[in-house]
């Protein structure tokens, strides 16, 4: 461009769950800064759990998010048991991974149909997609009803559940209850491998990402729990969780940013859970990401749609099997009674590593608590591989470059309203 001076600005990133702003500077053909500056304010959910009982976090974090309520029930709960010294029975850990498996389904269908696939195909979103693909946004639609369902049968309703506590459940299904799931769930599944298909047609940027991956490892693929990895070789306890990660102001945001502990950036989310365990995925769920041309390992972050269809893929087939295994628990969940101590827990949320802590009296109620959701760990990293897309694309003009900054955020499925708000784009050229 020939322009000295030149000032873009975006009143917010459509198709992400939150709000709030980027600001590049680029001098002489080169890119100088580039900022997400998170300016709304903090909602305080740390602040609102002090002083209450031990029993209320999984009502309360649940309402951090309406797309991935689970996410913090479920690390909450770890973390408060954790804390108590209670350990939940294996029938009921099975439940919990099916209701989780559950928020899967919908939260990655969500993204994938609904935020992310207009951007490949062309169209500002999906209502103006669904007009020329009315069939495909259909499907996307029961994929996501297949998941909502799930959570509505365990949950009690497919946002911000009711039935989940400290210790299990307040009401367990019967097994018939979760046999009716049975036929929608096996045209799910259906469903989900055509996404899979259909998301490996598209047409992907050619770019690279290079930082490490984090992700939770277990003898399963990673939903409910686990034990924290790098794809650096890094690997510790969910208790040792802030001794490796460390979280610190920066100016220009009301969310923190997250760094490895004597290390760098690092990255969250499908595409660290794949590198990491992409042979703990069902044989389907394999097959499904070779076909759609997947390697061991995915650096192209264009690429995780394609490894969130795939996820798709994996959780419909687990919640099929944990259901043919069900069997209802003696009881709903275990007593918690309360106690003094410090508890962690950690999920593997859709979009990453969700890390809860508490501090608990001797009366239960907690003294302090600390929530690390995964789009403020990913903050820093987003910024870092912001600037080498504009880097590369400073030719564009301002409308163009918007485009593809949004495109660019949108592949990190950002909730940032799980640790603040998001964008409003400011490109300073001179």
């Amino acid at each position: 461009m020939t322009h000295r001076e030149r000032t873009l600005r975006v009143g917010a990133l459509a198709r992400v769950e939150g709000q709030g702003a980027m600001y590049v500077r680029a001098r002489d053909g080169r890119v100088e800064e580039v900022r997400l500056d998170i300016y709304e304010p903090p909602r305080f959910f740390e602040a609102f759990l002090r002083g209450r009982a031990h029993t209320e976090p999984p009502d309360i974090t649940a309402r951090i998010c309406g797309i991935c309520p689970v996410a913090y029930q479920m690390s909450a709960c770890r973390a408060i048991e954790a804390a108590c010294g209670v350990t939940v029975s294996e029938p009921l850990e099975a439940l919990r991974r099916l209701l989780y498996c559950g928020e899967w389904i919908e939260s990655h269908t969500l993204h994938i149909y609904l935020l992310h696939a207009p951007d490949f195909l062309g169209y500002p979103g999906a209502v103006e997609m669904a007009r020329d693909h009315r069939h495909v946004v259909e499907r996307g639609l029961a994929l996501k009803k297949a998941g909502n369902t799930i959570m509505e049968l365990i949950g009690g309703r497919p946002i911000h559940p009711i039935n989940v506590r400290v210790g299990g459940f307040y009401r367990a299904p019967t097994r018939a209850e979760l046999a009716a799931l049975t036929g929608p769930l096996r045209r799910a599944l259906d469903d989900a491998l055509a996404t899979v298909e259909w998301v490996a047609g598209f047409d992907l940027p050619d770019d690279r990402l290079d930082h490490e991956f984090l992700a939770l490892t277990a003898d399963m693929y990673p939903i409910e729990g686990g034990v924290p990895r790098t794809t650096g070789g890094r690997t510790f306890e969910v208790a040792d969780f802030e001794d490796h990660i460390i979280e610190e102001q920066v100016p220009h945001s009301t969310a923190l940013h997250a760094r490895l502990a004597g290390g760098g950036r690092y990255l969250t989310g499908p595409l660290a859970r794949y590198a990491l365990n992409r042979d703990r995925l069902s044989p389907l769920a394999r097959d499904a990401a070779r076909a759609a041309g997947l390697g061991p390992v995915c650096r192209n972050p264009f690429q995780s749609i394609a490894v969130r269809a795939v996820e798709v893929v994996y959780a419909v087939e687990e919640a099929l099997r944990l259901i043919e295994a069900y069997r209802p628990p003696p009881d709903p969940y275990v007593a918690v009674p309360p106690r003094a101590g410090i508890g962690r827990g950690a999920t593997e949320a859709p979009r990453g590593v969700l890390f809860h802590r508490y501090e608990l009296d001797p009366a239960g109620l907690i003294g302090s608590a600390r929530i690390v959701p995964p789009t403020s760990q990913n903050q820093a990293a987003i910024e870092d591989d912001m600037r080498a897309v504009v880097q590369a694309r400073l030719d564009l003009d301002d409308a163009a470059l918007t485009t593809v900054c949004e495109r660019a955020i949108r592949n990190y499925d950002p909730c940032i309203s799980c640790a603040t708000h998001f964008l409003d784009l400011t490109v300073e050229r001179s």
